[in-house]
């Protein structure tokens, strides 16, 4: 009977050790959308600053004189 009982917690713990491995797996996951949406907003800004800074290059309403 005691191996039924040890089988049973071994089973108990192989379950719960999936469990885990499924929670990691979907935070890993929304890490990566989470750091993509970043990088991509990211790229955003950094375009609008390059076409900012290029529409102030040639504006000619600034004149230094």
């Amino acid at each position: 009977m005691g191996i039924w009982l040890e089988l049973g917690i071994f089973g108990l713990v192989f379950v719960f050790a999936f469990w885990q491995m499924h929670d990691v797996r979907k935070a890993q996951e929304q890490t990566r959308q989470q750091r993509a949406r970043e990088k991509a907003a990211q790229e955003g800004r950094d375009a609008l600053d390059q076409e900012a800074a290029v529409q102030q290059a040639t504006d000619p309403t600034d004149k230094k004189s």
